[in-house]
């Protein structure tokens, strides 16, 4: 199984890169980051509208066959570790060979984007920086693939 974060905004060197680069290390799923960036100081809807335009044209360069997207999001629903991990063989024992991840930009996501994904999640009623998302659900990732093997790393 192939995994894709779709992500608006440029990732740049700090610790959050770090973070991504250790967990995806050890995370054993390919995973690939797509970064999208609308540069132009647009506002409000403006924006919303041109970054779902370069997520949706990422999706669809990508291939949305045989994928199942998820758009991370504050209204999404919560869930435990091992409920992901769990998501994630669902998933794989469906024969899906793409799990996307989507996170969206600051002012989070243009409706025709969430209505293209299979499940709206969140980490938390918190609202965090996006590139700390990433780093959160890069662990997240390597975290289930433990859950799934067996490995101690997951404590419940």
């Amino acid at each position: 199984m192939q995994v894709i974060i779709l992500a608006v905004g440029r990732m740049k060197s700090g610790p959050e890169q770090q973070q991504v680069e250790t967990y995806l290390a050890r995370c054993p799923w390919p995973v690939n980051i797509i970064e999208v960036e609308e540069r132009r100081p647009l506002k409000g809807d403006v924006r919303l509208v041109k970054e779902g335009d370069l997520i949706l044209k990422a999706l669809m360069n990508i291939g949305r066959d045989n994928a199942y997207v998820i758009a991370l999001d504050e209204r999404g629903k919560t869930m435990r570790s091992t409920k992901f991990s769990q998501m994630i063989r669902t998933q794989q024992d469906n024969g899906i060979a793409k799990i996307i991840f989507l996170i969206g930009g600051a002012d989070g996501y243009d409706a025709r984007v969430k209505n293209e994904a299979n499940f709206l999640m969140s980490f938390s009623d918190m609202t965090w920086p996006h590139m700390m998302v990433r780093a959160m659900l890069c662990e997240q990732l390597y975290r289930a693939s433990c859950i799934l093997t067996g490995h101690p790393y997951h404590k419940d």
